[in-house]
């Protein structure tokens, strides 16, 4: 990609930058898409080796990139019909060839989404599912702006590797964010992480487990038959919240039903009947979740209550 953007800022700013550069600037397009097409079976698949016929990828690139060497200025000056449909001919294939790749990683990342449902997804394999589209994004919009390119007085030269380099910045920022580059296609193995999740979930609802005040990581830990560390990580994975508010959570919802359905109830005695220890906890955690305190929700679901 770097070396696109240089080719691409040095033949607009430069002077007759030698038809060589240019060439094996547009065989790089041919080895974006095989990158793409790897990269994403190694952040999607555990433990990935290159296929043993890997090369046969870049067999379009080789072939481009060899040919570069022997253009010369005279074939750009020259008139001869035959050089132009040659030159036309390897730019539409470049295109249709970068076109493919992308088309065929957007596909192969559906899969991937309808093989884990969303709800069972970890905190690593939503960061990476939602760099690699987000990668893939970028290279529609880079791929447009240089399609855009070969129809004449559509769009300035310029834009292409400025839209380039947007998508470049943009996108290592996000990697950064997600933290990309620690994770690889391990983190879809299979375990029974999940399960015991539900397990766990099922046990603090159904048991009505969230309404005990002292219930804690090391109580619903021992229900499950793991350490606190453990149990933690399964909540953080899967409820995306950490163990205070995943439990709060529960707890606001049936405070909520008490507070409308009970309305001579007390506030402080539906924090203390719904687990809290004490009335400035339930109101802060009230707050957190609903963005009101709860004499104020209760005023405006029973105005005259």
């Amino acid at each position: 990609m770097g070396l696109r953007i240089g080719k691409s800022v040095m033949l607009h700013f430069g002077n007759e930058l030698e038809p060589k550069f240019i060439f094996a600037g547009l065989a790089l397009l041919l080895l974006i898409g095989p990158l793409l097409k790897w990269y994403i079976n190694a952040m999607t698949q555990i433990d990935y080796k290159l296929p043993k016929y890997y090369y046969l990828d870049l067999i379009p690139f080789t072939s481009v990139f060899i040919l570069s060497f022997f253009v010369t200025k005279d074939w750009f000056s020259t008139k001869n019909n035959e050089i132009i449909i040659l030159f036309a001919s390897i730019l539409i294939f470049i295109y249709l060839h970068f076109a493919f790749y992308i088309f065929k990683a957007s596909k192969q990342l559906k899969t991937i989404k309808k093989s884990y449902s969303e709800g069972e997804r970890t905190k690593s394999q939503k960061a990476i599912l939602l760099w690699l589209n987000l990668l893939i994004v970028g290279f529609v919009f880079i791929w447009i702006s240089y399609f855009l390119n070969i129809i004449e007085d559509t769009v300035p030269y310029i834009v292409g590797p400025l839209m380039y380099s947007l998508v470049v910045y943009f996108l290592s920022f996000k990697a950064f964010q997600l933290k990309v580059a620690d994770l690889d296609g391990n983190v879809f193995k299979k375990n029974e992480d999940f399960e015991l999740f539900k397990q766990l979930s099922d046990l603090i609802v159904k048991g009505n487990l969230y309404l005990e005040p002292n219930v804690s990581l090391s109580s619903l830990g021992k229900l499950i038959n793991k350490n606190t560390q453990k149990t933690s990580e399964l909540i953080n994975q899967y409820a995306n919240q950490n163990f205070n508010d995943f439990i709060n959570h529960y707890r606001i919802l049936e405070a909520k039903k008490l507070l409308l359905e009970h309305n001579k109830y007390t506030i402080s005695s539906i924090a203390y009947d719904v687990g809290f220890s004490s009335l400035s906890s339930f109101n802060s955690a009230f707050k957190k979740f609903e963005e009101i305190t709860p004499s104020s929700y209760r005023k405006q679901h029973i105005p005259n209550g």
